[in-house]
């Protein structure tokens, strides 16, 4: 499971609507047919209209500068084994959408509890993914990219006369950086754009920046520890606990879904590795062992690769920690927010 938490992109221009998030968020309806399009929805209602969306978001911003954000995005992503376990099924996502929004809302410290009918929402579902510029498989297939660009740049000069050379051996050349390419789908080179094989299911929340009563501020970007700031006189309690957040989003999925969360799926296990790496792997080596080889297994899919150290050596190396850490780099993100 990966959550990440964004605030409204101001840019230089400060658009205060959340239309183009909207707009964006329709695109892959124009490619389904009307059955099977899928529609926001909130924790009352299903098939709202983008239209609506963008109204109540866009009205929803009494007292706000200009220049701070009047909405933040959640995107709430199931890993493969997770979406396998239900199916890849909408209404399960749905309803455990609905479910951590109640998560959500108890994640705020104020000095009257916030509840879900406090937060004004709407989710999406989206199926599809596509490859983006900064991801890894993009950047290693880049060098090869670049010299079949100008390989194929050559091709057009030569077939013009404007420079000597052999069309069959610089296309023979290209071939052979297409074989070479890292990463492919189908024997096509992974391009910016590209879909993503494999499940992709995952959920986008648009989040009001007030209440559903556009009376007070419900900034999840606030800091993780509780604090309190004067404000008409008096001290009153602010923030936003990111952790606690994460962790009930986790355990609401498996107890919603019925679905048996490996070690190192779980955000104890990330958290374990940031504070006491060696604690991360004793506990790994201390699992019964069908659930470790899971581990591994898993582990080894997502680039990261564990030495081989018995389990009775008290201290691990010092180089084998820093290539687990390498390794779980990117799996901590799954606790951060996005700011």
């Amino acid at each position: 499971m990966y959550i990440a938490i964004t605030p409204q992109n101001l840019g230089s221009t400060y658009q205060s609507s959340v239309g183009d998030y909207v707009a964006y968020l329709e695109k892959e309806n124009e490619e389904r047919d009307i059955l099977s399009q899928e529609h926001f929805f909130n924790q009352y209602s299903n098939e709202i209209s983008p239209e609506k969306v963008i109204a109540e978001i866009d009205g929803n911003t009494a007292k706000l500068k200009k220049t701070e954000p009047k909405f933040y995005s959640l995107v709430i992503s199931p890993s493969q084994r997770e979406l396998r376990a239900i199916q890849n099924d909408s209404q399960v996502l749905k309803k455990y959408t609905r479910a951590i929004m109640k998560d959500y809302a108890d994640a705020f410290y104020r000095d009257k509890p916030v509840s879900v009918d406090d937060i004004k929402y709407f989710a999406k579902i989206e199926h599809q993914r596509t490859y983006r510029g900064h991801e890894k498989q993009i950047k290693e297939n880049a060098p090869f990219r670049k010299e079949i660009v100008q390989l194929e740049n050559d091709i057009r000069k030569v077939i013009r006369g404007e420079i000597k050379g052999d069309v069959k051996k610089l296309q023979k050349r290209i071939d052979k950086l297409h074989r070479q390419a890292p990463h492919k789908v189908d024997g096509k080179m992974l391009a910016v754009g590209m879909q993503k094989e494999g499940l992709q299911t995952h959920i986008h929340i648009i989040v009001s920046r007030k209440d559903a009563t556009n009376t007070f501020s419900l900034s999840p970007g606030s800091k993780y520890k509780a604090s309190e700031a004067e404000f008409n006189g008096k001290l009153v309690k602010r923030g936003f606990n990111r952790v606690q957040f994460t962790e009930a989003a986790e355990k609401t999925f498996d107890r919603i879904t019925g679905f048996k969360r490996n070690y190192t799926e779980t955000f104890a296990a990330k958290k374990a590795f940031i504070q006491s790496p060696k604690a991360f792997y004793t506990q790994l080596m201390g699992l019964p062992t069908d659930q470790r080889a899971l581990a591994f297994k898993m582990l080894g899919k997502s680039g990261m690769h564990l030495p081989n150290i018995p389990t009775n050596q008290v201290q691990l190396a010092v180089k084998a920690l820093k290539k687990i850490k390498r390794g779980i780099a990117i799996a901590t993100k799954s606790a951060s927010i996005g700011i």
